[in-house]
């Protein structure tokens, strides 16, 4: 049985840091990029961070210079360190891993970032 289980989110003043973590099982984690994405009320979800394998990573524009994505094979978990949040990051965010057409959601962890 595949599961993604999202982590640390929570409430934090503008300014302010989280870090979020995907802890997944059931699959061969290594092999698998992994995607952080964000929905917030009355937007599509979009993809905030990527992560490839071999650990490369890639960043959506909102976010470049502040969210840093990372993996942990060993642990098979993936981390996504967010600093200088800011009220717009707030959103539901999601892990989703996927590898040769085959894609697994987690249910999310919620951030809002308000004073």
């Amino acid at each position: 049985q595949v599961q993604l289980v999202e982590s640390g989110g929570g409430l934090v003043q503008p300014g302010g840091s989280l870090r979020l973590s995907c802890a997944t099982s059931g699959i061969t984690f290594s092999i698998y990029s992994v995607g952080w994405y964000r929905q917030a009320p009355g937007k599509e979800r979009e993809l905030v961070a990527f992560v490839t394998p071999g650990g490369n990573t890639n960043y959506a524009d909102a976010v470049k210079g502040r969210f840093t994505a990372s993996r942990d094979n060993a642990k098979n978990t993936v981390y996504l360190q967010m600093t200088s949040l800011r009220p717009e990051d707030t959103a539901l965010y999601y892990c989703n891993a996927r590898w040769n057409g085959n894609g697994y959601w987690g249910r999310g962890t919620q951030v809002t970032v308000s004073s």
